[in-house]
């Protein structure tokens, strides 16, 4: 790590608020690790820019709406387009986002107009076109990503709903071939007009290009533990949490409502759009009535928690910082997102995994296996009996117990750090070596960009 000079890194995230926070949180940990700092750009949906930017690192706009990538999602219950209309939408999406990712890595700060040239490229595999910019700039390239995404015999592929082991490692091609065909022209298009690079083949895929590239997970061993069959370049360093409780400053009304009964159940689905919020309303608030139990429902993207007539034992929350909120809850019932997920297992609640679409059913059977959860619902199944049957579950002393033990042995993970020391363990140090070496005068490579040249005293 001595021998790494200060670099200018660029995150290309791809996803909701629960992709991008990880990243805020390895960012931030980038730029204190040494003497003179990285430079750290995060490069996501402008959805998210005032949160980067609150954060403390720059910040660079990708192509792509979040909130519309996750209406198609809910809608699609996953990547495949249920309507042919549905098609040409998701297409404009990608499109957007994989035209920007060039332009991330070596365009100057929009805010302060600053050169950027990057030095490395982090991605999480949504990007996509993270390979071939990688490619162009001759800069090493590492993956992080919150969910499974390498193949293995140990669990299926996070997007399908396979049972039968001997077919988990070829669901991790289909789905890696089915993705391909869907964006083969417009990788193509990007290299041949943009990157200037040759097209690669349609039958290469996008797998055997990921398989030379370091991959880090970000999610606790002790959750899932990293697969017997995956190399050396795969760590599992586990979850990743940014501290917002430190500066988080309650309402007095949540701080009341709080105070003045037991502590509740945390009802919420992120930044996931909800079909019908009323009637998902309803559901929650009866069974809350039916279980004696008091709620805290965050209204999200989705709109629930509007309430016809105030309920004493209901409280509608805007948002808050899960790692404030969860310590203060008996017990949590969520989409199921990977950080979401982290969040209330740190917090050693019992969790009930209502999935909307792709790995969230495979954090729900997660959650199940380990015993502090019941089976996940489905949300177009969720209905008030299977709450209240959830609700209760929850409530058995021996689930709690277990979530206890699960959080304490997750206590002294530091997937911020372990993300970190991937990226330097797997970083090529033999480029900068030869990129410190003098080259004659007379080269043709004379010009070639060096790192440490941008960073050495005059």
């Amino acid at each position: 790590m001595k021998d790494i000079p200060p670099l200018q890194i660029v995150m290309l995230i791809v996803g909701t608020r629960g992709d991008v926070q990880p990243f805020v949180a390895i960012g931030k940990r980038f730029q204190v690790l040494q003497e003179d700092g990285h430079r750290v750009r995060l490069a996501t949906h402008s959805n998210f820019k005032d949160f980067v930017l609150d954060a403390g690192l720059e910040f660079f706009p990708l192509g792509g709406d979040a909130k519309l990538l996750a209406s198609y999602m809910v809608k699609n219950k996953g990547f495949l387009p249920s309507e042919h209309s549905e098609i040409m939408v998701q297409r404009q999406q990608m499109r957007e986002i994989i035209f920007s990712l060039y332009a991330a890595c070596k365009d100057p700060d929009p805010q302060t107009s600053v050169r950027f040239k990057a030095d490395a490229i982090i991605a999480n595999p949504p990007a996509y076109g993270h390979t071939h910019v990688a490619e162009l700039l001759k800069v090493p390239l590492h993956m992080i990503f919150t969910i499974p995404w390498t193949v293995t015999s140990e669990f299926p592929h996070p997007f399908t709903r396979v049972k039968q082991p001997a077919a988990y490692r070829l669901s991790y091609h289909i789905i890696d071939t089915l993705v391909w065909l869907g964006i083969r022209d417009l990788i193509n298009e990007y290299r041949k007009k943009h990157l200037k690079l040759r097209p690669v083949t349609y039958l290469s895929g996008s797998q055997s290009s990921r398989m030379k590239v370091p991959f880090g997970y970000i999610w606790s061993p002790h959750l899932v533990p990293k697969p017997k069959d995956w190399g050396p370049k795969l760590d599992v360093v586990g979850f990743c949490f940014l501290d917002l409780a430190t500066n988080y400053e309650p309402p007095t009304a949540l701080l009341d409502w709080l105070r003045s009964g037991d502590a509740p159940i945390y009802i919420g689905f992120g930044s996931l759009p909800v079909e019908e919020p009323e009637k998902m309303t309803e559901v929650i608030v009866r069974a809350l009535e039916l279980t004696g139990q008091r709620g805290i429902i965050n209204k999200g993207w989705g709109g629930l928690g509007n309430l016809a007539e105030p309920k004493k034992y209901v409280y509608s929350l805007d948002s808050c910082p899960h790692d404030w909120l969860f310590l203060r809850c008996k017990a949590v019932v969520h989409h199921g997102g990977a950080g979401t997920t982290a969040a209330g297992l740190k917090a050693a609640c019992p969790t009930t995994i209502v999935p909307f679409f792709g790995d969230q059913y495979f954090w729900g059977e997660q959650v199940h296996g380990r015993g502090v959860g019941p089976a996940p619902i489905p949300v177009d199944d969720f209905s008030t009996e299977k709450l209240v049957y959830a609700i209760k579950y929850m409530m058995d002393p021996r689930v709690k117990l277990r979530a206890v033990e699960l959080a304490k042995a997750m206590e002294n993970e530091d997937g911020v750090t372990g993300a970190v020391k991937a990226f330097y363990k797997h970083f090529p140090m033999k480029k900068i070596e030869s990129a410190s070496q003098p080259e004659p005068h007379n080269s043709k490579n004379h010009s070639r960009f060096s790192i440490r040249k941008c960073f050495r005293k005059s």
